[in-house]
């Protein structure tokens, strides 16, 4: 090549001045401002909670009551099948499981009992009782299947004799139809 078609080289330092300045904008954006709004994020920071707000960073809720319950619901659900395995992507149910959950609950209603609003209180009752309606519903659905011969119960590998109903093949002519249950 050349030397006179050698290629330019521009150097643009604009960008640098325009890089600090936000910068500075930046840093002067999360400066902590002397006003009312101030005293709230350092009583977070005095605590250890992360400031709402911050990237990546969930807003500031805290874990209350009303969570500890949907987990334990989720819980109870999980075990009576409505979520299906994420390993085998179908549902197990142990209604054994689904019942200390369940129980959980009770315990929780009754240790608290005076003690939450009217809101939590009113949650935690309706909660309960349509569970305990459908672990009802779901354990005459499993007695029928398992008269029927449709589904076999099965001892988990759990401690406990914790019971789990998994589909059973149909049973082949001329064999015994009467289930052996395990235990």
């Amino acid at each position: 090549m050349p030397e006179g078609d050698a290629p330019k080289l521009i150097i643009d330092t604009d960008w640098k001045s325009q890089a600090q300045a936000e910068k500075e904008r930046l840093s002067e954006a999360s400066k902590p401002k002397a006003s009312p709004a101030a005293a709230p994020a350092s009583a977070a920071a005095a605590t250890g909670a992360a400031p709402a707000g911050q990237p990546g960073e969930p807003a500031d809720q805290e874990i209350g009551f009303q969570d500890l319950v949907r987990m334990l619901v989720t819980q109870a659900l999980s075990y009576m099948g409505a979520f299906p395995d994420p390993r085998t992507g179908k549902a197990v149910v142990a209604i054994d499981m689904a019942r200390v959950f369940i129980d959980l609950l009770g315990v929780l209603e009754e240790k608290t009992k005076g003690n939450l609003n009217a809101e939590e209180s009113t949650m935690l009752s309706r909660t309960l009782n349509e569970l305990r309606l459908e672990w009802v519903d779901l354990s005459k659905a499993i007695a029928r299947a398992v008269e029927e011969g449709k589904i076999s119960p099965q001892a988990a590998a759990g401690p406990g004799g914790i019971t789990t109903a998994t589909a059973m093949p149909p049973t082949p002519p001329g064999a015994d139809p009467k289930l052996k249950l395990k235990f």
